[in-house]
């Protein structure tokens, strides 16, 4: 089992998530954050005033997938995320060595 954790547009999350229902894979956690790459902020107006916002919001995407479905999990959040400019995000995979349901102590990857 591997873990993708994306780092993404607030906007695409609604995208995601129908590109992965779509292949059958369920259970995402999201948490809203802010972050700092190649972007490098934003230039804002506020009362006549310009200030730079260096911490742009972004979705933390958390998803537990079984290694065969894998490298369709991460084409299918590439191609849901990608608008083609700088800030479109990252994806991080690492392994997973267990999971176990709390509810009922099953383990393995039938309880994803």
């Amino acid at each position: 089992m591997k873990m993708i954790t994306a780092m993404v547009r607030p906007s695409k999350v609604d995208a995601i998530k129908t590109a992965l229902v779509a292949l059958d894979i369920i259970g995402m956690t999201v948490t809203d954050s802010r972050g700092f790459g190649r972007q490098k902020g934003q230039v804002e107006r506020y009362r006549g005033t310009e200030f730079t916002v260096e911490f742009l919001p972004k979705a933390r995407i958390e998803i537990v997938v079984p290694s065969a479905k894998l490298d369709a999990a991460i084409a299918a959040i590439t191609q849901a995320a990608h608008t083609g400019e700088i800030g479109d995000g990252k994806l991080f995979v690492t392994p997973v060595e267990s999971v176990i349901r709390i509810r009922t102590g099953e383990s393995g990857e039938s309880t994803l």
